[in-house]
């Protein structure tokens, strides 16, 4: 119960944050199709997906880079007052030594330009150009990952409903045969054949299973709030569920051995195996540091100079200057620090390696883990099937035997009582193996 309460309760602030609406939409889903419809509406899927095409977007921009670079400019200029420049006075006649004072140039000014440039090198650039499509590789993956949580979160808030829809189904059941028994006991009460304690015994007996069914009631409705919730689905929406509980099949035999389980079915693996290229990128591009860049370039611009506002008049020059050229650079020395990022790098790469060892390891664990306790789960839920059985008859024994005379009140409450108590440990115990299969399943790759 604790865990039911538990995994429902998680919803309550997202569900007061929502509004009512007038009309509300009718869905029947099955698992598969609840799963279907939240990897279509769920928030962090649609964010992640957005993540993937931002990240394709950031190819397309580095792609760029390597493409001509063409910018135009135009700069108009009124010198409020026009430079005064000192050449030697000599030039005039004046005397050897000094300085004449004199102003050069017009009052408006004005240059238009086109500039091109076109990288013909660079170590940085192709192997950067590579890098970015890993990280859309990556982007890709994060965004199945997100996919898988996303499926496994839905499965366990489907099951919790389904679980507590059983778990109404049968406190219904339990209530009509302890109603039945307490209006035969005040038919027996009332014609003297037992006391009024006995029936005051069932009354409270009766009246808890009452309180139970309220409690199951709201938590049935909270557990169909969350997953509307983790579904990305209107919470006032009509929600019915088609799967049935016995339907789901609680074996290990999808299991794979450490030695032969396929590390590419899990997208973690994908993952650390995509950083370890990012890594042995980095690397090489620390090496080609050392090689030059190169690119090539050109200018096209025309120059007015007017003591009237009139630079646009066409009937007046404009004096046009052009150069094209290509320049490359090679650094030679810069304190140690290619060196120091060379050696950064390799630590990188040493360190991508030992991640993929140990996510090896992480999942041989899981896998061995997730079959262990799914095991362990399901041999629980058919120790707590044959109890719910031996109590209901236990139940029936007693009741035969209260009613023929020859049986206690106390002995039927507490037949009642173990009833009650194996249901609830049948339905933890249920739940859990819900809970271990999803696990499983998601340990061996099989959750998409």
């Amino acid at each position: 119960m604790k865990k039911l309460i538990l995994l429902v309760g998680t919803g309550l602030f997202a569900i007061s944050s929502f509004g009512q609406t007038k009309d509300s939409a009718s869905f029947s889903f099955s698992l598969q199709q609840a799963i279907d419809f939240a990897l279509q509406n769920q928030k962090d899927v649609k964010n992640a997906m957005i993540d993937e095409q931002i990240a394709q977007k950031k190819v397309n921009e580095i792609t760029g880079l390597g493409l001509p670079q063409i910018n135009s400019s135009f700069d108009l200029r009124e010198f409020i007052e026009i430079p005064t420049s000192l050449i030697p006075a000599e030039i005039f006649g004046g005397p050897p030594g000094s300085f004449a004072a004199v102003k050069f140039g017009t009052k408006y000014n004005a240059t238009a330009g086109l500039d091109a440039s076109q990288l013909l090198f660079s170590g940085d650039y192709f192997l950067g150009l590579k890098a970015s499509k890993v990280f859309v590789e990556i982007s890709s993956k994060s965004t199945q990952r997100t996919k898988i949580e996303a499926s496994a979160t839905v499965a366990k808030a489907y099951f919790t409903v389904l679980v507590n829809e059983e778990r109404i189904k049968l406190i219904d059941a339990t209530i009509e045969r302890v109603k039945q028994t307490l209006a035969n006991t005040k038919s027996l009460l009332d014609n003297g054949f037992v006391e009024k304690i006995d029936f005051d015994r069932l009354t409270v007996t009766y009246n808890n299973l009452l309180v139970e069914q309220e409690k199951y009631q709201r938590l049935l409705k909270l557990g169909t709030y969350l997953l509307k919730y983790q579904m990305g689905m209107d919470i006032n929406a009509n929600l019915s569920l088609t799967d049935k509980l016995e339907d789901v099949k609680f074996d290990v035999s999808g299991s794979s051995s450490a030695q032969k389980f396929d590390y590419e079915k899990r997208v973690e693996f994908g993952l650390f195996q995509s950083q370890f290229k990012l890594a042995k990128l980095d690397l090489k591009r620390q090496r080609l540091s050392y090689l030059p860049t190169a690119f090539a370039y050109g200018s096209l611009s025309g120059a007015a100079q007017r003591n009237e506002f009139d630079i646009f008049d066409t009937d007046k020059k404009w004096f046009p200057t052009s150069v094209v050229g290509a320049k490359v650079t090679m650094p030679i020395f810069t304190g140690l620090q290619r060196h120091a990022r060379n050696q950064q790098a390799k630590l990188s790469l040493l360190k991508a390696e030992n991640n993929i060892d140990f996510i090896k390891n992480s999942i041989d664990l899981e896998v061995a883990s997730a079959s262990t306790i799914l095991q362990n789960a399901s041999s629980s839920l058919e120790n707590q099937k044959k109890n719910i059985t031996i109590a209901e008859d236990v139940v029936r024994v007693s009741k035969l035997k209260y009613e023929q005379g020859v049986g206690s009140n106390i002995e039927m409450i507490t037949a009642e009582t173990s009833l009650k108590e194996a249901q609830t440990n049948y339905f933890n115990a249920l739940f859990d193996a819900l809970v271990a299969k999803i696990d499983f399943d998601k340990a061996n790759g099989n959750l998409k």
